[in-house]
């Protein structure tokens, strides 16, 4: 109950503070700073627990690394970047930093490309600053962190450094869940993350603070609760855009969830709102130390929004991360030759979360036109069948599920429940084995923000048909100079299209294809994605490193 009435107090005064003028809002910043000087000495024990228990279990490890031979792979997390760091009094920050970084991300066993990012994360810091505590905030109760580090390497390949990771769980995830706010969604998921970030403040304040999931309303509070604490923000994508916006407007009803609900006395007042809410979105921004977005589409939004408040802060600029995808071994395990077309199946995929914006539904109705149009054409129709794969998570007891029983449904109503395939949280292994047999790769999410599954279709040599907005036409589907790496389309028919036009490429101009797509995809590899994490969050190890010399008083 004091927890509840405490979230309930501290709403109340955010509110008041974008309401009233700058003295009551002096007032107001001090009061939180005395609550975050409380949360701080509150956690402190817990604190010592959790370092007491990583060097039990590091010990561990090296007794067990003593008494067996270690291989490369067990030696990964212990490689080092060469540079150092630099904090701003001109001392070194070694490789020695002992730090607590905490990474905000209540669905860390979600096993999207947004949880790829943040273990692909987890394990670069590991290697930059062996001695550093990885703290994952995370409202999956079910599962272990010996679980989720076999998870990891089941489902990303990736083997991550056990002692130095921590969960701490949440207990109030669902205030974040759109489906508690059926009206005022945007804001009401804001305020939300309120109430979760202060359950993970009360669980352990870190010396740095990254939300990685885009609830960049907790960075704002966590730097008045705790102004010592550095902050970055990892965006996937922006929680409103200007393309939102317009979308209201958009008759064609192909902009997105909310395409053309801006007409009537309703419409009218969602625009309304939504610019108030844009405001204070940019607000918001000026709180964050470092950001980095995914892609070159989310990195223009960011800076529109952000970059007014921004203006005064160090690192202004939102800076472009692309994020990790297996490239390497996707290129080293698939083969791309003439030698290699007659294995691959006449299949489309879509490697994609079940959640209703990845609009598996219009992949649905373009597959079955593309069937139906291929049976009345003489010289496909003895042609051997395609196959559509949709593979993606799941999260259990969420809309999800009712999301792909819808799916499966209107497969049936289209009638090509036959031809249509469903994979619920496949296995690493499993997914390899489609991308290496498949022909095509698809992605129908309106303005997605970046595209990790389109990069795996070109690194695995597949032909990308893709939507013609965000990341996969800004910064993947794109022509290098040496010819095309697929097809983008925006509607049923384009989609249906350009399915058949990748299928009856000559097999020559097919493997050019696959090969230039290839070659693209190493633009986006687990590499170069680690290198720049580096940069940034050395940023913030750095400032965190002067304010420890400073000495804060709260």
């Amino acid at each position: 109950m004091a927890f509840i009435i405490t979230s309930i107090t501290l709403l109340v005064l955010l509110a008041t503070f974008l309401l009233v003028p700058p003295v009551a809002g002096y007032v107001l910043s001090t009061a939180l700073r005395t609550v975050g000087w409380f949360l701080k000495n509150k956690t402190n024990g817990r604190r010592e627990v959790i370092l007491s228990r990583v060097r039990v279990e590091e010990e561990e490890f090296r007794s067990k690394q003593s008494s067996s031979t270690a291989g490369p792979e067990d030696e990964d997390w212990e490689r080092v970047d060469s540079g150092a760091g630099v904090a701003n009094n001109g001392e070194p920050v070694g490789d020695d930093w002992e730090g607590v970084i905490g990474f905000f991300h209540p669905f860390c066993n979600a096993g999207g490309g947004g949880e790829r990012v943040l273990w692909t994360a987890v394990k670069a810091t590991q290697e930059r600053w062996p001695k550093a505590i990885c703290v994952i905030y995370t409202g999956d109760h079910e599962v272990t962190k010996t679980a989720m580090i076999e998870r990891v390497e089941t489902r990303f390949n990736m083997r991550l450094h056990a002692p130095t990771v921590v969960l701490l769980y949440l207990s109030t995830r669902k205030y974040i869940l759109s489906s508690m706010y059926p009206h005022m969604t945007l804001l009401g998921q804001s305020l939300g993350s309120l109430i979760v970030a202060i359950d993970a403040f009360n669980l352990l304040v870190p010396d740095i603070y990254v939300d990685t999931m885009g609830y960049a309303f907790t960075i704002a509070l966590c730097k008045y609760f705790f102004p010592s604490v550095p902050t970055g923000a990892y965006v996937h994508y922006p929680t409103i855009s200007t393309d939102m916006l317009e979308s209201l407007d958009d008759g064609s009803g192909v902009k997105g969830l909310n395409s053309g609900a801006g007409a009537g006395w309703k419409g009218v007042a969602k625009k309304k709102y939504w610019r108030l809410f844009a405001s204070l979105y940019g607000w918001v921004g000026s709180k964050v130390d470092v950001v980095m977005t995914n892609s070159s589409w989310t990195s223009a939004h960011i800076d529109s929004l952000w970059g007014p408040s921004r203006k005064i802060l160090e690192h202004k600029k939102a800076t472009v991360v692309f994020p990790p995808t297996a490239v390497s071994e996707l290129h080293s395990s698939i083969e791309v030759s003439s030698a290699s077309e007659s294995t691959r199946e006449p299949s489309i995929l879509y490697i994609a979360q079940f959640r209703p914006e990845k609009n598996h539904s219009l992949v649905l109705r373009a597959f079955s036109r593309f069937l139906s149009q291929r049976r009345k054409d003489p010289a496909t129709s003895s042609q051997r069948t395609p196959k559509l794969i949709l593979i993606g998570s799941v999260r259990h007891s969420s809309p999800d599920e009712t999301h792909i029983y819808n799916l499966r449904l209107l497969a049936h109503e289209l009638h090509i429940r036959e031809q249509t395939e469903f994979l619920c949280d496949a296995s690493w292994p499993a997914i390899l084995s489609h991308l290496r047999t498949s022909s095509i790769g698809t992605n129908a999410m309106w303005n997605e923000h970046f595209g990790i599954g389109v990069v795996e279709y070109q690194a695995a040599g597949l032909i990308s048909v893709v939507h013609d907005s965000g990341g996969p036409r800004e910064d993947i589907v794109i022509d290098l100079g040496d010819g095309a790496t697929g097809f983008r389309a925006s509607t049923e028919e384009e989609f249906a299209a350009a399915f058949e036009a990748a299928l009856a490429l000559p097999e020559e101009e097919k493997v050019a294809m696959r090969l230039r797509a290839r070659r693209s995809a190493l633009r986006f590899t687990e590499e170069e994605f680690s290198r720049k994490w580096i940069i940034e969050l050395d940023k913030l190890v750095s400032q965190q490193h002067s304010h420890q010399q400073r000495k804060p008083l709260i």
